[in-house]
């Protein structure tokens, strides 16, 4: 399995977080990967086989090869169809929305074709990434296509930048009432705020940067007990911490550690 995370270019660090490449054989991958909101939306071409996308009903859907993927609010459950290559632009919480054509909120947990984001030009860069050799190629297209977009100035404004970064400083451990203080502005206008830049609340945002801080620490540390690890991380308690847990992941910490942990990790979380 080839794993490679690059960082974006300077005019474009301020929205976009990196740039990263997933490629591995059919035999290598495993045939369920659960992705786990981390906050982020991303821009997605498959350039190996494509992937199919596994509904709460079971139902099994044939994802496009190239999408934005809106924001997640629970376990989205992909499977491969062959050999894995996947070149994903992967946006900071508040850094899709100077590129998107639609509200950010109607793509919660949905796969946007690039042709129905951008039409055309979409469509353009779709064909010319997949028919890309390299990664620095396809970054090399993908570059000049968002810069492009921003001469729609739409930007994300001061407040919701800081509260992003408080929130991701804090590892979602900051309450909104505190956050709405700290940012000197009303809650109701602060999660209002959110929902249009971002398409999350801020307790959303809060809630998913928090668990994804405990799914690093599982996977880096040795972690005698989900007591300590619910408490490092701020839970109320242990049962709240596999409440949340198993929102964002549809399972127990127990039933989701080992290989499924760190392939999911590989698919949504980047330092």
């Amino acid at each position: 399995m080839n794993f490679r995370i690059i960082e974006p270019g300077s005019d474009l660090s301020a929205l976009v977080k990196c740039y990263w490449v997933l490629e591995s054989s059919k035999e290598q991958t495993p045939q369920k990967n659960t992705i786990v909101p981390d906050g982020c939306m991303k821009m997605i071409f498959h350039y190996g086989d494509p992937y199919r996308h596994l509904s709460d009903t079971h139902n099994s859907v044939l994802l496009p090869r190239c999408f934005v993927i809106g924001q997640l609010t629970k376990p989205y459950l992909v499977q491969p169809t062959g050999k894995t290559g996947t070149f994903f632009v992967c946006f900071h919480p508040n850094g899709f929305l100077p590129f998107s054509s639609m509200p950010i909120k109607a793509m919660e947990n949905t796969a946007v074709p690039l042709l129905t984001l951008f039409g055309k030009q979409g469509q353009q860069l779709e064909h010319r990434i997949l028919a890309a050799q390299t990664a620095e190629e396809r970054i090399d297209l993908v570059e000049p296509f968002l810069l492009g977009r921003l001469t729609d100035t739409r930007t994300v404004d001061h407040l919701i930048r800081s509260a992003v970064e408080t929130i991701l400083t804090a590892n979602g451990q900051l309450s909104v009432n505190a956050l709405s203080s700290q940012a000197h502005t009303h809650r109701r206008q602060l999660v209002r705020k959110f929902a249009a830049a971002i398409g999350l609340s801020p307790k959303q945002l809060s809630k998913t940067v928090r668990l994804q801080a405990a799914l690093k620490t599982l996977l880096t540390e040795d972690v005698p007990s989900l007591t300590q690890l619910a408490y490092q991380n701020e839970y109320y308690d242990q049962a709240h911490f596999i409440k949340d847990f198993r929102e964002f992941t549809g399972l127990t910490p127990k039933e989701f550690y080992g290989d499924r942990l760190k392939m999911s990790l590989i698919f949504d979380t980047v330092s």
